[in-house]
């Protein structure tokens, strides 16, 4: 593992202690999950942006089209 030195607002930092305090998480665990989601959510756009022409051009534009094409 390695380490990581970020700078927060006081606000933020205040905020973010007092959700460690009442999850009875430590704080780096809760960033390290917030990045965990952070960096899947920007992989699913990155791919989502790849395959939405594709997906288009076979009439796939909305998610109930999806949700019907894969039932």
């Amino acid at each position: 593992m390695t380490t990581l030195t970020i700078r927060l607002p006081e606000e933020l930092k205040t905020e973010l202690d007092e959700i460690s305090r009442g999850a009875n998480k430590a704080v780096s665990d809760i960033v390290r999950e917030s990045l965990r989601r952070y960096v899947a959510l920007e992989k699913f756009r990155a791919v989502r942006e790849k395959i939405l022409p594709f997906a288009e051009a076979r009439g796939l534009l909305t998610d109930e089209d999806i949700f019907r094409a894969l039932s």
